[in-house]
Formats: C-alpha cells, sequence, structure tokens
C-alpha cells in the first residue's frame, strides 16, 4: 500500500503559508480552534483507558502529568508576551492573552491529551494483543512486562517466536536484549 507522503520527515506550511488568500487562513483559524470541543471526551476516553489498565492490575502507568510541561519552562507570561502584528484589524494574533492562552495552555495540554491517550491505547493493545504487525515497533514507548497471552504458559506457547519473544512485551526478552547491549 502507498502512504499518502513519499517523504514525510517535514511538512511544508510556513513557505506556502503567505500565499493562502485571506480568507482561507481565518477559516482556518476557526477550525483549528473548532476540536476544543472535542477535548472532554478525550478527556473521558483517556480515563477510561486509564482506569481499565490500573483495574486490570497495570502499576507504573503514566499519568498526564507525565506529558504537560513544566509551567516554569514556559518563555513567556502574560508580563512579557510577544505578539504579532495582525493580518487584519481584529486579529487575534495582536493579543498578548490570545498567545498565552493559546501558548501555555490550549497547544501544550492538547498535545499533551492526545500523546498520553496515544500511550494509553498503546499499553491496552500491547497487553490484550501481542501480535506482530508493521507498525507494532512504534509502541515500543509503551513496553509492558507481559502480555495476557504470556500470563498463562499454555497460551504463550500457541504465539508466534517473534510474538513470545517480543521485547515491547514481554520483559524477560527485553532484559536479554540489554543484557548483549
Amino acid at each position: 500500500m502507498k502512504k499518502a507522503c513519499e517523504d514525510c520527515s517535514r511538512v511544508h506550511i510556513g513557505k506556502h503559508y503567505k500565499s493562502v488568500p485571506v480568507w482561507k487562513r481565518a477559516i482556518g483559524m476557526v477550525m483549528i480552534y473548532l476540536p476544543i470541543l472535542t477535548l472532554p471526551f478525550i478527556f473521558l476516553s483517556a480515563y477510561w483507558s486509564y482506569t481499565h489498565l490500573i483495574w486490570m492490575g497495570a502499576k507504573d502507568v503514566k499519568t498526564l502529568k507525565d506529558y504537560l510541561p513544566a509551567k516554569e519552562s514556559h518563555r513567556y507570561d502574560l508580563k512579557n508576551q510577544i505578539k504579532m502584528d495582525g493580518s487584519f484589524a481584529l486579529s487575534t494574533s495582536q493579543s498578548k492573552l490570545f498567545w498565552v492562552l493559546n501558548c501555555s495552555w490550549y497547544c501544550p495540554v492538547s498535545v499533551a491529551l492526545f500523546e498520553w491517550h496515544s500511550y494509553l491505547v498503546k499499553l491496552v493493545e500491547n497487553f490484550w494483543c501481542p501480535f506482530t504487525h508493521a507498525e507494532k515497533e512504534n509502541y515500543s514507548n509503551a513496553a509492558i512486562d507481559k502480555s495476557f497471552w504470556h500470563i498463562y504458559p499454555e497460551d504463550a506457547a500457541k504465539l508466534h517466536p517473534d510474538d513470545l519473544n517480543n521485547p515491547i512485551w514481554n520483559e524477560d526478552e527485553a532484559a536479554k536484549k540489554d543484557d548483549k547491549s
């Protein structure tokens, strides 16, 4: 299957921005903030996944706080926030408050929430479904000690050797791999 992007190492947006009509950029600005309406559902979904893992016996699961940047790591606050010259008279880019709310709350919280949710879903996937596929290596940031299939020896024996011995969901294999390096 062909991917949508042949070279996805960098998205090219800045060099095209000025050539996009202002009306499209204005609509695009509205579109970027509409997902705020979905954040409560993403929070719920993430916390349900988190609770599921805890109820299954998981320990040492990262929390949302682990993904949020420390407040002191933000360069600007309301006193020293820089702002832009707007493209039009009522542009929000002319407001310090806009940039503080955008860059200190909306963006980092949104990114942290989606990163955390992705991590949790990978944990769930690694626990319940330790079957290798082309993208499974991307789940390695959510490594676990044992998958559900590894808990019972009679079920582990049914696994393909690559699934049985994958260090993402088999802590013993990860330890062997670390000993070799």
